[in-house]
């Protein structure tokens, strides 16, 4: 099911069933979105990520930062993270988010994509060190990228259009039920930010 055209509506479930996923659309308009799609590809402290996959280290063309509350351990694809202190930039995201959201959060796993020929495959966000059932907010800003869940069972996708300066929340068994991922797309010659929002026990 593609979702691109989809009316904005925060209350409306998009996925059919087991889990929640609330599309929030637009929170900050194109003029505010660049300024923080600038400012975040300047202040933040971005490394290239380090994942063990099939038994061999691999470094990625995308850079992530791990910002929290705490200087949190996060593990994930056999990778640790310690977490920096949040800038002031990312706490005035984080409040908004907050905000429209509902939601509470202490830590912001951040990635940045340099163009359409970087993406994310198959996964869910369910490592240990996460609250179970927790709500995750993915803010994006940049280029506008498709993002598409799979059901782990019957196969069902789900495909969404983030452009930028959209949010989109996940909650309840999302993680448990479905895997998401970020296609690549080669058209895309431009930058894409997303930082998101969780909470770390």
């Amino acid at each position: 099911m593609k979702l691109f055209d989809v009316q904005i509506d925060p209350e409306r479930n998009l996925l059919p069933k087991d889990g929640i996923v609330n599309y929030y659309g637009i929170l900050f308009d194109s003029n505010q979105a660049t300024v923080h799609l600038n400012v975040l590809m300047d202040k933040i402290q971005w490394k290239q990520d380090e994942l063990f996959m099939f038994g061999r280290r691999v470094i990625t063309k995308r850079k992530v930062a791990w910002y929290g509350d705490k200087p949190y351990k996060y593990t994930y694809s056999q990778s640790l993270k310690t977490a920096q202190p949040w800038t002031e930039e990312l706490l005035r995201l984080k409040n908004r988010v907050e905000e429209v959201c509902g939601e509470r959060f202490n830590s912001c796993l951040l990635n940045l994509y340099h163009s359409g020929s970087e993406g994310m495959g198959w996964h869910s966000d369910d490592e240990k060190e996460l609250k179970p059932n927790g709500a995750i907010a993915s803010l994006s800003f940049g280029a506008s990228r498709k993002f598409v869940f799979k059901h782990k069972a019957s196969r069902e996708k789900v495909e969404l259009q983030l452009d930028p300066g959209s949010l989109v929340l996940m909650k309840g068994l999302v993680q448990t039920h479905w895997l998401h991922s970020l296609p690549v797309s080669k058209k895309i010659i431009s930058p894409r930010i997303n930082l998101t929002f969780r909470t770390i026990l």
